[in-house]
């Protein structure tokens, strides 16, 4: 099994007439991603790199049965998207869309609140299980099927830690780039839940980075689970004095003092497996999978 995409995951793309979304589409497609519909307002009944093009997300859902959506929208629009995304039920949204405004994210957490939805990003490479879906922008060639699953909020240390993986003679279950913006849909406990319910996925790499609570929220959640699979994590900002503002709203709630050493300590306190070296991942990795 895998964790939210799956190979039967019928995917439409909002903004699909894009560049961006032309340029990825075509390799997902290529990837064998059963992408069924693309959305861009005024553009229905129109073709696009052969698939037939909606007004409306829920247009697309009714004709299609699209049941997740990848966004390459620009940043403005995402909120409109998510909406869209959310009256039409769908299960899984991904926005590629990078600093989203704070005002309109505080707004789509409300518009997610009760809804089906669930959302991935923004500012995210996305969602893929390897051999089986692409939502998003990841580098496909570097990844292959496995039992390690990949949560990861900086976008480009999770192409580190699919190395780190490939390294240890595994593959990944799936990988899910959480995202990069102060504020974001998914986070690191609902993935974590997810993976735990997998029966595939036999250990979980965990990638943090300076700014933010998301990965002392993770640890408490880690600590309190009776049964536990093995997970390895990794805190990206070491280097950066204390006090150093990274410009995440976490940062500004906690005036800086929640160092990258903390979230160490807080996933050592959880029995989190900690390397200090993200190449220190593959090592861990064959200890625990031999």
């Amino acid at each position: 099994m895998s964790v939210f995409c799956y190979k039967d995951t019928r995917v439409l793309c909002q903004g699909i007439t894009g560049t961006q979304a032309t340029f990825h589409i075509r390799r997902s497609l290529d990837y064998g991603t059963q992408v069924v519909a693309g959305v861009t307002p005024g553009k229905g009944g129109e073709t696009h790199l052969g698939l037939p093009v909606f007004n409306t997300v829920k247009e697309a859902k009714t004709e299609t049965g699209a049941n997740s959506s990848v966004m390459y929208v620009p940043a403005k629009a995402v909120k409109s998207a998510v909406r869209e995304a959310v009256e039409a039920e769908l299960d899984l949204a991904v926005c590629i869309a990078d600093s989203v405004p704070i005002k309109d994210m505080l707004e789509i957490k409300e518009i997610l609140k009760g809804s089906k939805t669930k959302l991935i990003g923004p500012n995210t490479p996305g969602i893929i299980t390897p051999g089986e879906a692409r939502l998003g922008i990841f580098p496909e060639n570097i990844h292959t099927a496995g039992k390690v699953g990949i949560i990861s909020r900086s976008s480009t240390l999770t192409y580190e830690a699919v190395l780190e993986t490939a390294r240890a003679g595994q593959g990944q279950s799936t990988v899910i780039g959480l995202g990069d913006d102060m504020i974001i849909g998914m986070d690191f406990v609902t993935a974590l839940e997810a993976f735990h319910k997998d029966a595939k996925t036999k250990a979980i790499v965990l990638i943090g980075q300076s700014g933010g609570t998301f990965e002392e929220v993770a640890a408490r959640y880690y600590k309190d689970l009776k049964k536990k699979k093995p997970v390895i994590g990794f805190v990206a900002g070491n280097a950066i004095p204390f006090g150093h503002k990274m410009g995440y709203a976490g940062d500004i709630i906690t005036n800086g003092h929640v160092t990258a050493q903390d979230k160490k300590d807080a996933f050592e306190d959880a029995g989190i497996i900690t390397v200090d070296k993200i190449n220190d991942i593959h090592r861990k990795l064959a200890e625990i999978l031999k």
